[in-house]
């Protein structure tokens, strides 16, 4: 046994130190001759908004643009979220969130609201093929005319290119347009918090050692292996897989005792009643049945991998477990066959427990005794007993099932590779998502992750949330980049847009799958769970740009800017800035009231009173002080005067003294 020892010396303060920083920035904990040390070239860099110089020789992931795409990460943004209520099912009730918009902005924005608040985060991003669209983020280039002149920016004010392998900085490109939004995601995760990437052969490499350093090294928690091809056509060794690479945010939080329930388990029980129908108590027939009907099913099939289970009796069906001792000779006694009362074969190591344990698991009929006393006894291991096991790092699933599932909502394949609904709503189930937790996907694609939680939610009855993020790629682009198969399903997917009168981008090939995977999934369960979203979209700020910065505009100019909000923003786009800013959840409910003839916003009951009309005045501010917000936001310009102005303030200091009152 060992035992703790004291380190008989005073506290080593700069380890301490080294601790506490690799806390806040992982990325940072080097390796040195004497063990882990601080980079300070790049803690500098993730303390500063400039380049930082520096060309020491390190044990870590380089590439051409890193430290550009730190200052990328670190970077504040002036953009803003807008409600698109006409999109969203149930806006003033549901929690669930899709947003349209570059996902490094948005992941930005969500940092005060969300911080530490994702139990899971699962992402699909661009494999970097050489023929898919990767975000490009050239923090230095802020004219937009020259981003749009170069290609950086398309149509919908976001940054999306082509990164060919030709391409001189193939690989660090992407990689620079990764770190970022690796980066902040890991600020959005729970202490127990976990991630899953999916990624193929390109990058995985990559991926793994960038995830090291963002996560932390300590914190890999394993790799699956999905298998699901079969193709037969490449140079070589023909790639028949992808991975699922898995970080968590904290192992001394998260312990990973994650566990997966076995496939094809409603099967096994549904045949073996169907044996018993015929059979009677006849065991020894329907353990014959059994071994007949498991040789249907090819070794890849999960009730293959299940066949011991072929024995049955009145509890159910169970497989002859070894009943050997761990040592030789530790325990070494006679037990009779209970039919011809014989003694039976032992096991060459004695039994694993003492004569009186196993007398008793003998009566209650928990020994497996062959037919007469020449076969070793088994232990009966019942298969509802071993329903669960740890997470697999290999996965057999067929690739074109997810494209089968997708199929079946729309009619026709109008989107390629999605990713598969059982093995997402596992992982969620095996990790531990349940009430109240928030998935996370900024790469959502079709939006396969929001139809996981909706069927995660009907299985298990709880109210999970989910937040996806797709930028808004225009399918006329993506399709100039297709071919063959692929071709056709885009082409399939621009004529179903047509139809459906909607913008032909795949964020709203997401929006209607979800949509339909919200309808089927509630005939289909009768689920009272929550298959609604609201759907956002990511602009620019709702403030004018005085509002920023005000020393770049002489005075003559400044009547052009009486109003600081911009002409053609709502109400409802006011309250989403204002939820992002005061960090408070985007899915939190909203009701609208009418006080003094005035519309009040009013956020998670008394969280947030919200009053964008003018005209507000001392009545108005003690209607308000009666239902005691903790939060109240006016704009500047709505107080009937300057006078007003202040007395509302000092009203609402009187008479709700708890209430904290900003303006924009």
């Amino acid at each position: 046994m060992s035992v703790d020892k004291l380190d008989m010396q005073s506290p080593d303060l700069v380890n301490q130190n080294i601790e506490k920083l690799a806390g806040l920035f992982p990325n940072c904990v080097t390796e040195s001759d004497a063990g882990k040390a601080i980079d300070f070239d790049l803690l500098r860099q993730e303390l500063s908004h400039a380049l930082v110089e520096g060309n020491k020789e390190r044990y870590r992931l380089e590439w051409p643009g890193k430290k550009e795409a730190i200052v990328t990460a670190n970077l504040p943004t002036t953009k803003t979220l807008r409600p698109v209520r006409e999109d969203s099912v149930d806006f003033d009730n549901t929690e669930n969130i899709y947003i349209e918009g570059d996902n490094l902005e948005v992941l930005k924005l969500l940092q005060e609201s969300y911080l530490g608040k994702i139990k899971m985060i699962y992402i699909d991003p661009p494999y970097n093929t050489g023929k898919d669209f990767v975000y490009k983020d050239n923090f230095a280039k802020d004219n937009q005319e020259e981003l749009l002149e170069s290609g950086q920016k398309d149509e919908y004010n976001q940054r999306l290119v082509v990164n060919p392998e030709t391409a001189g900085r193939y690989h660090s490109d992407w990689l620079s347009m990764m770190y970022p939004r690796l980066k902040l995601a890991r600020n959005l995760l729970k202490e127990d918090g976990v991630i899953f990437i999916s990624i193929d052969e390109n990058e995985q490499t990559n991926l793994r050692k960038m995830c090291d350093e963002i996560f932390g090294e300590n914190n890999f928690s394993g790799e699956i292996v999905w298998k699901n091809s079969s193709r037969n056509d490449q140079d070589y060794i023909s790639v028949q897989h992808e991975y699922i690479v898995c970080y968590v945010k904290n192992k001394n939080v998260n312990k990973g005792d994650w566990k997966e329930k076995k496939e094809g388990l409603e099967e096994i029980y549904k045949a073996f009643d169907s044996f018993q129908k015929i059979h009677g108590n006849d065991w020894d027939a329907i353990h014959k049945e059994g071994l007949k009907w498991y040789k249907q099913f090819p070794e890849s099939n999960p009730i293959s991998s299940n066949k011991h289970y072929s024995w049955m009796d009145e509890n159910g069906v169970y497989f002859p477990d070894n009943i050997s001792g761990p040592n030789f000779g530790q325990y070494v006694y006679d037990v009779y066959h209970p039919v011809t009362n014989k003694i039976v074969k032992s096991p060459s190591r004695g039994w694993f427990c003492p004569q009186y344990k196993l007398e008793e698991l003998i009566s209650k009929n928990l020994v497996h005794f062959g037919k007469d006393e020449t076969t070793v006894p088994c232990l009966k291991t019942y298969l509802n007993n071993t329903e669960y096991k740890s997470i697999s790092s290999v996965v057999f699933k067929d690739g074109r099932i997810a494209s089968k599932v997708l199929r079946s909502l729309f009619g026709d394949e109008v989107f390629t590779n999605p990713k598969n609904v059982d093995i997402l709503t596992n992982l969620m189930n095996s990790v531990g998502v349940k009430e109240n937790d928030i998935v996370l996907d900024f790469f959502s694609g079709s939006g396969t992750t929001g139809e996981c939680v909706f069927k995660l939610n009907s299985i298990n009855r709880h109210s999970c949330r989910f937040i996806l993020v797709q930028i808004p790629e225009d399918l006329n682009e993506t399709i100039k980049l297709s071919a063959g198969g692929a071709k056709k399903t885009v082409v399939r997917s621009i004529q179903l847009l047509k139809e459906l009168n909607k913008p032909e981008n795949i964020c709203e090939i997401g929006k209607e799958r979800i949509r339909r995977a919200a309808k089927k999934i509630k005939e289909e369960t009768g689920a009272d769970i929550d298959y609604g979203f609201r759907v956002y979209r990511l602009d620019d700020s709702n403030m004018q740009d005085v509002y920023y910065k005000p020393q770049e505009y002489a005075q003559a100019n400044l009547d052009l800017f009486a109003d600081n909000v911009k002409s053609d923003r709502t109400a409802d786009d006011l309250l989403a800035q204002v939820m992002l800013d005061w960090g408070l959840p985007l899915s939190l409910k909203i009701e609208r009231l009418e006080i003094v003839g005035k519309e009040v916003f009013c956020v998670a009951e008394n969280s947030l009173y919200a009053c964008f009309d003018k005209g507000l005045d001392e009545a108005f501010a003690k209607e308000i002080a009666k239902d005691k917000p903790l939060r109240v936001v006016f704009r500047d310009n709505g107080f009937k005067d300057d006078t007003a102005k202040v007395n509302v303030k000092q009203l609402l200091k009187q008479l709700s003294p708890e209430t904290e009152m900003k303006v924009i």
